[in-house]
């Protein structure tokens, strides 16, 4: 009897400790922190925006051979491993990021770029955490849209800063960004 009361007493523990491990892991969910920012390049010989920081804009001089580089919006997300997050570009696109997890500091991810309902591109990829991601991308009036998508990861949700739903529904371009003034390299 005495035995099966101490095997009863360590179940119990065991059955304890696991509910307060899960609560644990649960409370260390992980974050990511994304940035969208969309950047019209055009040859009109403006220069780079001025709202495109060191190292921005001379890091897309050096990768695309274009005179004039515009942000046209700058979003934010934050979501939790396994949630997608939905930002609007411009041109009525739609491109969908979803951290999958992290790995020896590195994200994996996944995004999706729709032209209204249809798909137009598909990628899982991995990105270093604190690291950019270029594409140069589709057309857009008279130049290419250039997005660059941006994540790091956090261990708790950061103080202030809303989820995926409320996050996507705010990110949207700003008339500011449009009319923007660009500064001469």
């Amino acid at each position: 009897m005495t035995s099966h009361l101490l095997s009863f007493g360590v179940l119990v523990v065991m059955l304890v400790m696991g509910a307060a491990a899960d609560a644990l892991a649960q409370e260390k969910q992980r974050w990511v922190d994304l940035q969208v920012d969309c950047v019209l390049a055009t040859d009109t010989n403006e220069g780079v925006d001025v709202r495109l920081a060191p190292p921005m804009g001379p890091r897309l001089r050096s990768l695309f051979s274009y005179t004039t580089f515009r942000l046209v919006s700058h979003q934010n997300g934050l979501t939790e491993f396994g949630r997608m997050v939905a930002f609007t570009l411009p041109g009525g696109r739609i491109l969908n990021v979803q951290p999958r997890g992290v790995d020896d500091d590195m994200i994996a991810m996944e995004l999706v770029m729709f032209q209204g309902a249809v798909p137009m591109m598909t990628t899982e990829f991995r990105l270093k955490n604190r690291g950019v991601l270029m594409i140069g991308g589709p057309r857009y009036e008279k130049g290419m849209l250039i997005i660059s998508i941006a994540a790091n990861t956090t261990d708790s949700r950061p103080k202030g800063k809303s989820t995926t739903a409320a996050a996507a529904a705010r990110a949207v371009p700003t008339e500011k960004s449009a009319n923007a003034p660009a500064a001469r390299d």
